[in-house]
């Protein structure tokens, strides 16, 4: 069980394909938020059972309605991979019913230590990923996350082979937005990498995002080049998930673009502000180098958040630190 947000949910992924490669006899059903679906569609022995929220499953009487729904499907064990008020009650009552369970570990001392002003543990903790890892082994599932494997690039269908045409050039994916403004490159900078980036006529550029401000910012940096393309919006998510499969590279924020790119096995540049890859969150098997990080020497408190949430005064303009031409460096040096 994970039910949001979705970078978190995209973070599951990575770990369930190991699983279902590892042990092909046994069969996982995943509950989640019914628009998350996709995430799961192509992985073997895999059930997506979906959590409906405002419906069905809504409120206590809703989750023992989902804990019944779920009892005709036989389930031997419980991994909670979000320990919420939710999904702890839901485990309580599969505990209750002879059922094994394992929950998470969040780490949180490990972040408070990291992100505290003083006497901040500048050290990586364990990734999200390994986390998740554990739960199954506390089942009797141990999983080995050390050689991934990657399901071939998605066919585009008709409506997005239309927005992209076919593919002649590298296709670089920038997803310059996040849930939070504290991780979220300036947008004039972000125009300067685009705009650089777009010189390059080798080099194909796709606009994600999501929501009317977003698409109208990401219109204006689309217009008046022709090599970028604003595809938020204009395709739906299913077709997004296509689309990033045959990606070169993606840049991204800390957010879920990065991780739904790096599930697919595709190079993911990201860049942080507020937050960082030492938290737990960097996308699933990037190298550390592959994100860029604000100056800690010019903003020592960095990093101020695990989640982007919280801002500090006078941090507004840490991301400045990352300069345009290292941005394009690192990505024209990775397409290499």
């Amino acid at each position: 069980m994970r039910l949001s947000a979705m970078g978190d949910v995209a973070m599951t992924v990575p770990v369930i394909r190991a699983f279902v490669a590892q042990y092909p006899k046994v069969k996982i059903v995943v509950i989640s938020v019914p628009f998350f679906k996709p995430f799961f569609d192509d992985i073997p022995n895999v059930t997506f059972f979906p959590f409906e929220v405002n419906n069905r499953h809504k409120g206590v009487l809703g989750l023992f309605r989902l804990f019944q729904d779920l009892k005709e499907l036989k389930i031997d064990a419980f991994a909670d991979l979000h320990d919420v008020l939710r999904s702890k009650f839901l485990r309580t009552l599969f505990k209750s019913g002879g059922q094994l369970t394992a929950f998470v570990d969040k780490g949180r001392s490990e972040k408070t230590a990291l992100i505290r002003p003083n006497n901040k543990i500048l050290e990586p903790i364990e990734t999200m990923f390994q986390r998740h890892a554990k739960v199954f082994e506390e089942l009797g599932f141990p999983i080995d996350l050390s050689s991934p494997t990657f399901l071939p690039k998605k066919k585009l269908d008709a409506i997005t082979l239309g927005l992209t045409g076919e593919k002649s050039q590298k296709w670089i994916g920038i997803a310059p937005f996040a849930q939070y403004d504290s991780k979220v490159y300036p947008f004039d900078l972000m125009q300067e990498v685009i705009y650089q980036l777009a010189q390059n006529e080798a080099y194909k550029l796709f606009l994600f995002g999501g929501g009317k401000k977003e698409i109208e910012l990401l219109d204006s940096l689309s217009n008046q080049v022709e090599n970028v393309i604003n595809v938020a919006g204009k395709i739906n998510f299913k077709q997004e998930l296509q689309l990033i499969s045959n990606l070169d590279i993606m840049l991204s924020m800390d957010s879920g673009n990065a991780h739904i790119a790096a599930m697919q096995g595709i190079k993911v540049i990201t860049l942080w502000g507020a937050t960082h890859p030492f938290a737990g969150f960097s996308p699933f098997n990037q190298p550390l180098e592959n994100a860029l990080v604000s100056d800690r020497n010019l903003f020592p408190k960095l990093p101020t958040s695990v989640y982007g949430n919280k801002e500090v005064e006078g941090y507004e303009s840490a991301m400045r630190t990352i300069l345009p031409i290292n941005v394009v460096e690192k990505i024209t040096t990775s397409l290499k």
